[in-house]
């Protein structure tokens, strides 16, 4: 009896450690790169529009706006540290056909996205009333850090007039 007691501990273990190695292979971090302004090799962030008037909206409705985030530096640009002003505003990174999951204000999270020198990502921001319902002029941001010296802080900042 007890040596069938060993050998299932000892089965349980070797599947336990072998199912780790297994699923966490693919999973490698990504560490923070940083850069200080006199690099002369460094991400730079380049941010044409940080603003959107989603116009007129139902309480019930949801809208959302696609901000462009360039790398014109010579290394990639790393996102992080994404989070918005309100349970009910969202953002999401999509980069190379593949997007992030939501973050929201309550998001803390260890993602990072990478953008390569001279591509561009997507930062999707969803207005989503109905979960925190107010009416008239609305604003809310999102927010995210980069390893950009000279741009560490990105706002972007959505309105609307809910109805």
């Amino acid at each position: 009896m007890k040596g069938l007691i060993a050998g299932i501990t000892i089965f349980s273990v070797i599947i336990i450690v072998g199912s780790y190695f297994i699923f966490s292979s693919g999973n490698k971090p990504v560490n923070l790169l940083t850069y200080t302004a006199a690099d002369k090799e460094k991400p730079q962030v380049q941010v044409k529009k940080t603003s959107f008037d989603l116009g007129n909206m139902k309480v019930s409705d949801e809208k959302s706006n696609d901000f462009i985030i360039k790398n014109t530096g010579s290394k990639p640009l790393q996102i992080s540290k994404i989070t918005t002003s309100c349970s009910c505003t969202f953002a999401k990174i999509i980069y190379d056909g593949k997007e992030s999951k939501e973050f929201n204000m309550h998001s803390k999270d260890s993602y990072i996205a990478e953008i390569a020198p001279n591509k561009e990502a997507k930062l999707k921001v969803i207005y989503r009333p109905y979960i925190m319902p107010v009416y008239g002029q609305v604003e809310r941001e999102a927010y995210l850090s980069t390893n950009d010296p000279q741009n560490p802080k990105l706002v972007f900042k959505i309105k609307a007039q809910v109805k």
